[in-house]
């Protein structure tokens, strides 16, 4: 991707802050340097355990990005913060004096492995840990790929400054707390500041191409994405705690990428290079592949309990963050893909955590439907992926699976992934990872080998010639018997000890469809409008 990039004298002044001995350093020195500083300790079988703090999840709140005229028309203002120019140029400037009194650790990166839409993506971090998770998480070029630090040779594209320990002031900064992720696309910078989350500078990254892409006719994905030994791949759209990570974790299909995808000319391509997967109470059996990362060198474990003194890890033991995690580069699942592309999907899987108790294991969309659908984004919110949930999942709707992290307006990426539907004919798929029985507190969470049967009967043609019937509110196809499946799991209605109450839930919630998708009507034709549910 040609940005034709001019960075500014004052952006260039954070190399200043890097020593030569701390740039692109390789992943064990990265390691060796946050345990001589003391920023996390060893495990047994030696991954690396961190904390952060407060932050164990995203700030949504604290998020902004840039008001510039230039574009001004481009942004979907409604979800997205704005921050005045003074207010960044004097965050700007009070990083780069803070910045200068710490040594920082400098990456040169790269988001996107299709290199004609990728971008060149240059991040400072305070924490040598920081640098290790997001030289994890990004691709790292060849030395010979990445842009120089003499501006004489090129600079990056976008560059990314994270520093924990600095401190936002609202009243200076435009920032809600001492927390702030700020988000400059004219000046092709991020400035994250107050947050130990490593995650804010991955997702920094996601809204940037987010931004980029569409303009080029490259639709932006929240999803993980595989490929079977046919040539079949599938997306899988979902947020946090759907299962993307966990699903597209398949032994038998080569794993594209757990999280971040583009979809263009060349076909589908991951923006990354490594996953970052919730750990707590992962399986061993359930989810082999992710659980033996937990044991590799290098991986770095966020806010996972550690006995002091065997080094042994609980992955069952929540008492630091129900979002604990791990990242990991990819070629530490087995079978994953290192050059990260592949071709157009077959199939297409969108992912719900339903809280409700009302939607099935799975269900068949049209066209129409799978837009309804992916521009409602219905899910569940699970604890901890954010800061400020409680212990319980909240029932939400993030537009485009992901809307915290779409700088445009939802019609873009609606409009731009049906015309990749249609001119692909895409297999399009609901899937529920919630709770089947009662809602969440009554219910039980959908049983995973179920929902892998389901997926596989989905992704090998076979459940298209499955007896068939009719949501009678939302009116998608959901089988009615599938090999290897609990039958009774396939009609939400008969696990419910009592059918009347699942008919009130089922109706609520297919209210709140319709009160949720007034706002996007307008832009969607009548096909799409159609697909709702109907209430009767």
């Amino acid at each position: 991707m040609s940005l034709s990039v001019t960075a500014t004298p004052v952006a260039r002044r954070f190399e200043d802050c890097a020593p030569a001995q701390y740039m692109n350093l390789t992943a064990a020195a990265l390691y060796q340097q946050a345990i001589e500083r003391g920023e996390g300790s060893v495990a047994k079988d030696g991954p690396l355990v961190v904390k952060t703090g407060e932050h164990t999840g995203r700030s949504a709140q604290d998020k902004f990005i840039v008001r510039h005229p230039a574009i001004e028309d481009k942004i979907w203002w409604d979800a997205n913060k704005s921050m005045r120019i003074e207010d960044f140029d004097q965050l700007h400037q009070d990083m780069l004096a803070y910045a200068s009194e710490h040594d920082l650790f400098m990456q040169d990166l790269a988001g996107g492995a299709d290199k004609e839409y990728g971008i060149k993506v240059r991040v400072f971090t305070e924490y040598a840990w920081h640098g290790l998770f997001i030289q994890h998480l990004l691709r790292r070029p060849p030395l010979s790929e990445r842009p120089s630090v003499d501006e004489k040779n090129g600079e990056p594209d976008f560059t990314i400054v994270d520093l924990p320990n600095f401190v936002a002031d609202p009243d200076k900064h435009g920032s809600v707390s001492k927390t702030v992720i700020a988000v400059d696309f004219e000046r092709r910078l991020v400035l994250i500041g107050g947050t130990s989350y490593a995650g804010e500078m991955k997702k920094s990254v996601f809204t940037i191409l987010n931004y980029l892409l569409p303009e080029q006719n490259v639709m932006p994905m929240h999803c993980s994405v595989n490929v079977g030994k046919d040539e079949d791949p599938a997306i899988f759209f979902g947020l946090s705690g759907t299962g993307k990570t966990t699903l597209s974790a398949d032994p038998e299909r080569t794993l594209i990428g757990d999280d971040e995808h583009g979809w263009g000319p060349n076909g589908l391509f991951n923006f990354e290079g490594g996953c970052y997967a919730k750990l707590i109470r992962l399986s061993p059996t359930a989810e082999p592949e992710i659980f033996a990362t937990t044991k590799r060198f290098g991986t770095v474990l966020e806010n996972v309990v550690m006995d002091p003194e065997t080094r042994e890890l609980d992955l069952d033991d929540a008492t630091l963050a129900e979002n604990s995690r791990g990242a990991y580069p990819i070629n530490y699942i087995p079978n994953a893909s290192l050059d990260g592309v592949t071709t157009h999907p077959k199939n297409i899987i969108m992912l719900t955590c339903d809280a409700f108790g009302v939607m099935p294991p799975i269900a068949k969309l049209t066209p129409a439907q799978a837009m309804y659908m992916f521009l409602s984004g219905y899910t569940a919110k699970v604890a901890g992926t954010e800061k400020g949930l409680g212990k319980d999942p909240e029932a939400t709707f993030s537009t485009c699976f992901g809307a915290p992290f779409m700088p445009r307006h939802p019609s873009e990426y609606g409009a731009l992934l049906g015309r990749l539907i249609d001119q692909h004919d895409v297999n399009c798929w609901l899937v529920s990872t919630g709770w089947t029985g009662g809602p969440h507190g009554k219910g039980r969470r959908m049983p995973i080998k179920d929902t892998r049967a389901l997926l596989t009967a989905a992704l090998n043609g076979s459940l298209q010639s499955a007896p068939m019937r009719s949501d009678p509110i939302f009116g998608f196809k959901v089988p009615t018997e599938v090999e290897n499946v609990d039958t009774r799991i396939l009609t939400p209605r008969e696990t419910w000890a009592d059918p009347t109450a699942y008919d009130a839930q089922a109706k609520k919630l297919g209210e709140m469809f319709v009160e949720n998708f007034r706002v996007y009507a307008p832009y969607v034709d009548d096909a799409v409008k159609a697909a709702g549910p109907t209430l009767g």
